[in-house]
């Protein structure tokens, strides 16, 4: 872990302030990036990392992160690019840029992010972490031509739709660029005790605030520990890339679309159209 450096996306809570705190003390270098100001410094001062703020809902603050992250980088290695923010989200409204919040948090702005930092990931021989879930096969159905879902919308669905984003653009990052060195994977991290789904209107919301919730629901430690565990592993021994994994378990269960590589190619072609790449 020495040397390296790593960067995480959502750290100022849930899993990826969880995965700082552990990785205090490692050795590797921590960036770490999260929506509030307060919080991100807070877990960035325990963790002895450094840190930048950036909302996934204006495009504008991912390209001035991607910039940040490349002036503080330099000429050393960006070794690890985990993109860990993300949630589901209430009604339709739309973000500053035009596009339904849930699709742009989790998918397009990471997609810019990951695309804005490529030639450094590259150079670097990185590994690039996607925060998935397994609702990407229980809500996820894609339509390219309505990434929105304004046909119609349900949280649930944009979810699913956002994670199975999640999945493609992993499948999409190893064909493009693993003969270069980069290496991606996609997983589920557990359904973690978070603020997760508290800004929605899924009935997930009402799950993760109950009683049974906190009786079915990992710990954010054991989250975090699952995100660690992809963050210090080595690409082709602890996981490998192009794959999705049920936590720490290679799965086979994925959404069927996950599987289609003319989609794959579709989404990344959309989402950089969107994202004006």
């Amino acid at each position: 872990m020495t040397d390296r450096t790593i960067v995480i996306t959502g750290a100022s809570d849930g899993i990826g302030a969880a995965a700082a705190r552990q990785l205090a003390g490692s050795g590797a270098r921590l960036i770490l990036v999260g929506r509030s100001p307060e919080k991100t410094r807070a877990v960035a001062e325990a963790a002895g990392a450094e840190h930048f703020t950036a909302d996934f809902a204006r495009l504008d603050d991912v390209r001035t992160l991607a910039q940040q992250l490349s002036d503080a980088v330099g000429d050393g290695t960006l070794d690890v690019l985990a993109n860990n923010a993300g949630g589901i989200f209430g009604d339709r409204t739309p973000t500053v840029d035009g596009y339904e919040k849930t699709i742009q948090v989790n998918h397009l702005a990471p997609f810019l992010l990951t695309n804005l930092l490529l030639p450094k990931l590259l150079a670097s021989r990185a590994s690039v972490i996607n925060t998935s879930s397994v609702g990407h096969r229980l809500f996820g159905h894609i339509d390219v031509d309505d990434l929105d879902n304004a046909k119609k919308f349900s949280a649930n669905k944009a979810y699913g739709d956002a994670k199975l984003a999640n999945v493609l653009f992993t499948r999409s990052l190893h064909e493009k660029f693993h003969d270069d060195g980069l290496s991606a994977v996609a997983f589920h991290p557990g359904t973690v005790q978070t603020n997760f789904a508290s800004d929605s209107s899924s009935i997930m919301r009402l799950v993760y605030r109950s009683f049974l919730g906190k009786l079915l629901l990992t710990s954010t430690d054991e989250g975090g520990a699952i995100l660690r565990f992809f963050i210090e592993g080595t690409p082709g021994d602890t996981w490998f890339s192009g794959a999705y994994y049920d936590e720490r378990t290679l799965s086979s269960k994925v959404n069927p679309q996950a599987d289609d590589p003319a989609l794959a190619e579709a989404l990344w072609q959309r989402s950089a159209e969107l994202v004006g790449l």
